[in-house]
């Protein structure tokens, strides 16, 4: 469980993973040395995993974007696992959900223009035996919450 005082860390530093120690405590009201406490301890108890840089994906050359909702058959640990691997490897994977419901998986690809996005779904995607099925849907804007 988190006191208010973790969530404001966490809160803060979503916002913002490169805030100074004494703009942090600034900001959730408390002394630089306990937020230092805080933020350590934040980071050994896994509530922490990383630091993420928000990237401008136009900017790369990846303008646009997609979700591609995937079912896979069979449905089974042997195939569940490596297929996971597989989708994270590829370079136009932003992220991978395993889900519940229709589908299997949910998938957030960029990509350079729609030829790509065809190539990748047909290439990549709807080319493996275990694919049954790819329901692609294009984002017109992705706003993080932070």
């Amino acid at each position: 469980m988190l006191d208010s005082i973790d969530e404001a860390i966490v809160r803060e530093l979503r916002k913002d993973a490169r805030l100074q120690n004494k703009d942090l405590a600034e900001r959730v009201n408390v002394a630089q040395s306990t937020a230092v406490v805080r933020h350590r301890a934040l980071r050994e108890r896994g509530v922490i995993t990383g630091y993420h840089a928000e990237v401008d994906l136009s900017a790369l050359g990846r303008p646009v974007q997609a979700m591609l909702a995937l079912k896979i058959r069979p449905h089974t640990k042997e195939i569940v696992d490596p297929f996971m691997a597989y989708v994270l490897s590829l370079p136009e994977t932003l992220a991978l959900s395993h889900v519940t419901g229709p589908e299997d998986f949910l998938v957030h690809v960029a990509v350079s223009d729609v030829g790509h996005l065809q190539r990748l779904v047909l290439d990549k995607f709807t080319s493996r035996r275990e694919v049954t099925e790819v329901h692609t849907n294009l984002l017109f804007s992705h706003v993080r919450k932070h």
